[in-house]
């Protein structure tokens, strides 16, 4: 499994916040703003507002996850912000993969030729 590129800095997530495109789901809100490299970045963010530390734990490796699932779907050159909004509740994984490849479809970040390939393999 390959390491994940990551937004580590505020003024990073600052910029993707401000200058970035976002769309609002049930239980995520996806950010993106084109970089200059050529892979995509990815910040997590998840508030107090979401739960004690095992709550935003769990709601983080949730995210990472479905991110990791579609990571190949994605096309390349975006940084990528994914809040979690601040209900107590973990999502289902399959409800937060759903919402998360619904999200990257209005936001034109996913790739459904290539997934339509691979998944008729």
């Amino acid at each position: 499994m390959r390491k994940i590129v990551t937004l580590k800095k505020n003024y990073e997530f600052s910029r993707v916040f401000n200058k970035g495109t976002f769309y609002v789901g049930r239980h995520i809100t996806v950010y993106v703003l084109p970089n200059k490299f050529s892979s995509n970045r990815i910040g997590i963010s998840v508030s107090k507002k979401a739960g004690k530390a095992v709550v935003r734990n769990k709601k983080k490796r949730l995210i990472r996850e479905s991110y990791r699932h579609y990571e190949e779907f994605i096309k390349n050159g975006f940084d990528i912000v994914i809040a979690a909004r601040g209900d107590q509740t973990v999502p289902k994984y399959g409800a937060l993969l759903k919402e998360f490849k619904y999200l990257l479809k209005k936001l034109q970040v996913f790739d459904q030729e290539k997934y339509d390939c691979l998944k008729k393999l």
